[in-house]
């Protein structure tokens, strides 16, 4: 319910109509609310919003295309879902620059129509988003409406929850091993752990396991035969095991925040064993510290993996698979531990510069249409690795294959 006053209303919207929100820099409205929703929604249920650069870097990672099937398993205001989006829509807007020979700038208006009723369709039928919090689900339903749509892939659901408890929507739409990519930063810490046994019962990874003298690790079984459970787990280990069930096996990939604990502790040496046998490691990012600061320092990485085949996962199991891991440290990030933007510096002590190509709509006075155009501008550089690391990535990746 809209509880402004007409006038109050009409003021507002005669002050927004002098900005184009639709093409403004997509991530502008999530960030926006982000900051007007402030610590109302920030750690307390171990929320924590992934900054742009670093879903931007990990979109260009992991590479999503066209009619492939995008999820984020905890969605938040959607930023990540826009962004994979954003990467798809300028691949088909290559696609169709090259078809027609032409900039996007000198397309016809029929031209213009059919590229966003493919967009349109692409956001409708192949992005995907669920979050426990009602509040933040309507944000990324707004976020997607501002953005294309694709604000009916989008529910409220708690992911770790078994599927069959699922709405019966979510439950038609989102299927285990049914999705092409990941990318996610789901919720962490100690303060919110897992403990029903309902959702625990689901999970390897939920179970207690035990290492042998040889150094293999087997979960433990009570004298029934059954799996012994752990009395609760930090939901960011359950969420990896449900993102690895929702990948279509062998081909289905993910990029997920981790934090650092679980990729090093002595006591998650089981977790890395089960994720050996379950997916094949593509990339490992060492993200700098100040990360989510200034609200949390816990040291995270941006993991990228692909979920083995039924036969991988066999070799997996019996011998081990031997493959090559990208592996970086991101040392500058953009901001400092006060969430202060970082300007990268040249030798001598002067700023930086970059220059970019930026797409402006403009009237055309004679016509009175809406007319595209190109100009280029020049700003400060932001003292961040990130792009480089995806640039890095994308190259080693290709030496691959």
């Amino acid at each position: 319910e809209v509880k402004l006053s007409p006038r109050s209303l009409a003021y507002i919207v005669s002050e927004l109509q002098r900005y184009s929100l639709l093409n403004t820099q997509i991530d502008i409205k999530g960030k926006a609310y982000e900051e007007i929703v402030g610590a109302n929604l920030r750690g307390d249920r171990g929320e924590f919003f992934t900054p742009r650069n670093v879903m931007k870097m990990t979109v260009e990672m992991i590479h999503p295309q066209m009619n492939e099937r995008v999820l984020d398993s905890s969605c938040g205001t959607g930023g990540f879902l826009v962004t994979a989006m954003t990467h798809v829509i300028a691949q088909l807007e290559q696609q169709m620059e090259a078809a027609l020979g032409c900039k996007r700038p000198q397309w016809d208006m029929d031209t213009v129509r059919a590229y966003q009723d493919k967009i349109a369709e692409m956001a409708a039928s192949d992005y995907f988003g669920f979050d426990l919090n009602p509040d933040l689900v309507k944000a990324t339903k707004m976020n997607m409406v501002m953005n294309n749509d694709g604000s009916g892939g989008l529910f409220q659901a708690n992911t770790l929850e078994n599927p069959h408890r699922w709405a019966t929507k979510l439950r038609e739409a989102v299927q285990l091993g049914s999705i092409d990519v990941i990318v996610s930063n789901p919720p962490f810490g100690a303060k919110i752990p897992i403990d029903d046994e309902e959702i625990l019962s689901q999970y390897d990874l939920a179970a207690v396991w035990d290492q042998d003298e040889n150094g293999d690790w087997t979960i433990r079984l009570d004298k029934h035969g059954n799996r012994v459970l752990q009395k609760s787990q930090p939901p960011e280990i359950l969420f990896i095991e449900r993102a690895l069930q929702l990948l279509k096996p062998g081909a289905g990939r993910m990029a997920m925040v981790i934090p650092n604990g679980i990729l090093n502790n002595p006591g998650n040496a089981y977790i890395r064993s089960w994720i050996l046998k379950k997916a094949q490691v593509l990339a490992v990012v060492d993200m700098q510290r100040d990360l989510f600061q200034p609200n949390n320092d816990t040291q995270t990485s941006m993991v990228l993996m692909r979920r083995l085949s039924t036969e991988e996962e066999s070799t997996a199991e019996a011998e081990g698979l031997d493959y090559p891991i990208f592996m970086a440290v991101a040392e500058t990030i953009g901001h400092d531990k006060r969430g202060n933007v970082i300007w990268r510096q040249l030798p001598d002590g002067s700023d930086a510069l970059v220059k970019r190509v930026e797409v402006v709509t403009e009237i055309d006075q004679a016509t009175g249409n809406e007319v595209l155009r190109e100009v280029e501008v020049t700003d400060r550089q932001v003292d961040d690795e990130l792009p480089e690391v995806a640039e890095a990535y994308r190259e080693w990746l290709a030496g691959q294959q």
